[in-house]
């Protein structure tokens, strides 16, 4: 089982999180999940502006 991430330089836009953290290779990720109630969203992506741009436009299919 892989380690828990370390994430650093936390925002959150709307109900969206948007984190860096290093992968288990030591490259740094940035991963924006969502965390309104049975909203599954989460990614990873390789720049800071593609994760915050995932978040700005990320509508909950849950109403």
């Amino acid at each position: 089982m892989p380690a828990p991430r370390r994430f650093r330089s936390v925002v959150r836009i709307g109900p969206v999180r948007v984190g860096t953290a290093n992968d288990q290779r030591g490259r740094e990720k940035h991963t924006a999940v969502c965390t309104a109630p049975r909203c599954d969203f989460s990614a990873d992506y390789d720049t800071r502006a593609a994760a915050e741009l995932a978040a700005r436009t990320h509508r909950c299919p849950v109403r």
